[in-house]
């Protein structure tokens, strides 16, 4: 019985994690279909690209509680500490994977398309231990204003988890199976950003922010000296 219970979460988990927010806030505040924009993922950062900071702030933030919603119902159906921590991870890999849009490739194979899971990481570690938030958030914004890079935020959402659950795990303040969600909930950000880590490592990775803007004035600068250069030359 206690199988099927568990059983009965994960799935309620994916289904709920399936629900696409980005899609839904963008269309209401725009008309746009978020898929046909840049990355064409479905989370926050692709709402805000698509329909403004607030589109974005709005989609993170439901996305967020989206997350939570994994931990709460499993204590709400009483499903075991293992489904606390995994019930998050299926709405990650709703979110990711969505039931709701799913489509067909140009070589006719079905898909389903989703985002990168950044904002349901955080809920999920955020409903498993409420207090996580105040340090994930601050150590993302850190990230992402520090090196410039969205998707690297995006992995240390989970990589900061894993050490905040290692530590209260050792200090006997929570279960190890929350270590398991972090974990977990890396790999599945890393899935998903796949093209974006070989752009990382080509070095042709989208910047944002001041790190952007000094690239462009260095490539700006370059661009300057060589024509400067050619100049004397001629």
């Amino acid at each position: 019985m206690e199988l099927l219970t568990d059983i009965g979460i994960f799935i309620g988990a994916y289904i709920l994690g399936a629900i696409p927010f980005g899609l839904i806030v963008v269309k209401l505040m725009t008309g746009k279909d978020i898929r046909a924009v840049e990355s064409g993922r479905t989370g926050g950062t692709n709402a805000m690209r698509a329909a403004g900071l607030g589109a974005g702030i709005l989609t993170a933030a439901l996305d967020i509680i989206k997350g939570a919603s994994g931990v709460w119902l499993a204590r709400a159906l009483g499903g075991s500490v293992w489904m606390e921590a995994l019930a998050p991870i299926g709405i990650i890999l709703g979110h990711n994977y969505s039931i709701f849009l799913i489509e067909r490739n140009g070589d006719g194979r079905l898909h389903l398309r989703g985002g990168a899971g950044g904002a349901p990481s955080v809920g999920g570690a955020f409903g498993l231990w409420p207090w996580s938030l105040l340090i994930i958030l601050p150590v993302g914004f850190l990230v992402f204003f520090g090196i410039g890079y969205a998707s690297v935020t995006t992995m240390s959402v989970a990589f900061v988890a894993i050490i905040i659950f290692t530590v209260r795990a050792a200090l006997g303040l929570s279960p190890w199976q929350y270590v398991l969600y972090g974990v977990l909930a890396e790999i599945l950000l890393m899935i998903a950003l796949r093209p974006n880590i070989k752009r990382l490592l080509a070095g042709t990775e989208r910047l944002h922010g001041w790190r952007a803007r000094k690239r462009k004035r260095q490539q700006a600068g370059r661009s300057h000296t060589a024509l400067v250069n050619h100049e004397i030359v001629k």
